[in-house]
């Protein structure tokens, strides 16, 4: 026991000594581009672009998109031919996580569209596991190639601007058929009064995922903060936005698709704009 307490306190010691001589260490020479550049960079992609098999050069962002997707289609294939099937009365563990996310997934459609809800929680479950995954993407670490000849890590999906802004229309578009799937034109006025609506599933995607993005951008590129934090920040952001985007934008969806598709009778919008109830037999009487 006494070994291990020693062992384990020159690690620390050593750990903080490598630590100060990070920090106390000269800065090496400038590099190519400054952190401006290397912030925009991040942002817009101006010199981080891909071609794509010699058709057109894009974003590294639709590559990640492509990725991610290619790899969730591939899980469902294989969870849908050999896991599903050989589901029992009494499950095992891969058995019940794979039931206690279909069943939470799905409890959230039905609180909030009792009606209509059975499209409403595929959705929101495929919609969830894509930002899940695509922002724990980038923790991987894929490289690509860029046409000025560069290697760059693949970031999330949906730190481009434009796959967050695809999402959030996806979703408000969702909202909508739903309306007019239960209540027609009505439903249609409904979904359109929230307006701005795509616009803040949009962006809060985008702000969200870049933040971090920028964060770890920001410290990798000083030398003395790039030993130990770089794995920490990367790590906690990631995780942190992962949960906490994929819980908001499936939450606001079904909330908003449950409030457009709610159905109204006639009989009942008229009682309400008299704002009297029904006469009862014995005040008629």
């Amino acid at each position: 026991m006494k070994q291990h307490k020693k062992a384990l306190v020159l690690w620390l010691l050593l750990l903080v000594v490598l630590l100060i001589g990070a920090l106390i260490a000269p800065s090496p020479q400038l590099p190519e581009e400054s952190i401006q550049e290397t912030m925009r960079d991040a942002v817009l992609h101006e010199t981080g672009q891909i071609d794509l098999f010699g058709l057109d050069v894009v974003n590294p962002g639709l590559i990640s998109a492509f990725t991610v997707t290619a790899m969730l289609l591939a899980a469902a294939a294989v969870i849908r031919i050999f896991v599903i099937p050989r589901f029992r009365y009494q499950p095992g563990r891969l058995q019940m996580l794979l039931e206690e996310l279909v069943g939470m997934f799905d409890r959230m459609a039905k609180s909030s569209s009792p009606e209509m809800n059975r499209f409403l929680g595929a959705y929101i479950f495929a919609a969830g596991a894509y930002i899940f995954v695509g922002t724990l993407f980038e923790l991987f670490g894929l490289q690509a190639v860029t046409t000025a000849g560069r290697s760059i890590t693949l970031p999330a999906p949906l730190s481009d601007i434009n796959g967050a802004i695809a999402l959030g229309c996806l979703s408000y578009l969702i909202i909508l058929s739903g309306g007019i799937a239960n209540n027609g034109l009505r439903g249609v006025g409904r979904t359109l009064k929230e307006f701005s609506l795509p616009i803040s599933m949009s962006f809060r995607l985008f702000g969200a995922l870049l933040s971090g993005l920028l964060v770890t951008e920001l410290v990798y590129y000083y030398i003395q903060l790039s030993f130990v934090l770089p794995v920490i920040v990367g790590v906690l952001f990631t995780l942190l936005h992962a949960l906490i985007q994929s819980y908001v934008l499936t939450m606001l969806t079904a909330l908003f698709y449950g409030e457009v598709s709610e159905h109204t009778p006639p009989k009942e919008k008229a009682k309400k704009r008299k704002g009297k109830p029904a006469e009862t037999p014995q005040q008629a009487s």
